[in-house]
């Protein structure tokens, strides 16, 4: 059994290293791993706000957040590098829908709770002055993305069943009586029993030729990176849309914008402009800190963020694990499981009913 994957983001390699363990696995990327919006995101392992998403994208986040800690360990333990899961807590400020956020939280049992705002100053003491309200989660993680993917890429390597190929874009699927048998490339046919498309923003583009009409469409992303000390942000802090995640060495994350700028991932100089206003309202300390990284990333975007997982009615053999809209590092653990499982005809983690591209595309 060979499964070909289209797409080398985290939702491909994952989606490889699952799918290993019972084929022989060929992952097709255009670029080199990992280098775009699995790479460009912030890593928070939550929704923004949880609360105002459906019951499916909230079981899949469920079963992710669960998962990261010990998927860290794993790809720790195996490779040598840490993907940093790394739990801050998160506090979001004076929200709109506060009375929402908290019911949502007592309907599911999660430790989501208001907080004084005194209270979240003594805990982060670089917070800007002027908000009013706060709740905050302990338990909310941040992961690292860019040495998640170097991990599940190193991960991958060592895996005699598995053939990674970089700087290979995938020009056309390879069909037969309506069954998709492999996919065509500038260095020839790569042939499969089961082709996975994982392939975000530009999934969409590539099922094209296939007369297929999948709505995953890019929205541009833009974030700046600072350098502080290592205990100038101990939380993750949320206001006006905008956040700012800590890594463990000290570097502070701002994001992002979101921009419907086709594939254009250009960064801007206004974006800048808005990103640092509101870095230094965040932390005021941040207006004497340098900008030591701006970057633009495109996400998949998607019908009420629902990624589609599973098979592609009409075409056996292509299946589907994309369109995860801004919480693609969120959700990717159980998505990837979720899609084994379905390929595999295994008992799946989860009802996999609300992802299915039949009826949704």
């Amino acid at each position: 059994m060979v499964a070909v994957i289209v797409g080398g983001g985290v939702m491909g390699l994952l989606s490889a290293l699952n799918l290993a363990k019972h084929s022989d696995v060929v992952l097709l990327e255009s670029a080199a791993v990992g280098t775009e919006a699995s790479w460009a995101g912030g890593g928070i392992v939550s929704p923004l706000y949880p609360w105002r998403y459906s019951d499916a994208v909230t079981a899949l986040a469920q079963w992710s957040q669960d998962f990261y800690p010990r998927l860290g360990e794993q790809l720790l333990a195996a490779t040598g590098i840490d993907p940093e899961v790394h739990s801050t807590g998160l506090y979001w400020l004076d929200l709109d829908d506060e009375d929402a956020a908290l019911a949502w939280a007592s309907s599911l049992q999660k430790n989501l709770k208001p907080v004084d705002i005194t209270a979240v100053h003594a805990a982060v003491p670089a917070l800007g002055m002027g908000y009013q309200r706060a709740i905050h989660m302990a338990d909310v993680a941040n992961v690292r993305n860019p040495r998640l993917v170097k991990a599940l890429r190193a991960a991958l390597l060592q895996l005699p069943n598995v053939t990674l190929k970089e700087h290979s874009p995938v020009t056309g699927f390879i069909h037969k009586d309506k069954r998709v048998i492999g996919v065509q490339t500038a260095a020839g046919a790569i042939m499969g029993d089961h082709v996975v498309l994982a392939a975000g923003a530009w999934s969409g583009e590539l099922l094209k030729p296939l007369g297929i009409e999948l709505p995953v469409e890019p929205v541009k992303g833009q974030m700046i990176l600072y350098k502080c000390a290592e205990d100038f942000l101990p939380s993750m802090v949320l206001a006006k849309g905008r956040y700012a995640i800590p890594r463990r060495d000290g570097h502070i994350l701002i994001g992002s914008t979101l921009e419907h700028e086709g594939f254009d991932k250009t960064p801007t100089d206004i974006a800048l402009a808005s990103l640092t206003a509101s870095a230094e309202e965040l932390l005021p300390a941040l207006a004497d800190a340098e900008v030591v990284g701006h970057w633009a990333g495109l996400r998949p975007s998607s019908p009420e963020g629902i990624p589609f997982i599973g098979p592609v009615p009409g075409f056996d053999g292509l299946w589907l694990n994309c369109g995860h809209y801004r919480n693609g590092l969120v959700l990717a653990p159980a998505s990837c499981q979720l899609l084994a499982d379905l390929v595999q005809c295994d008992v799946p983690i989860i009802d996999p009913a609300p992802y299915a591209p039949e009826g949704r595309i």
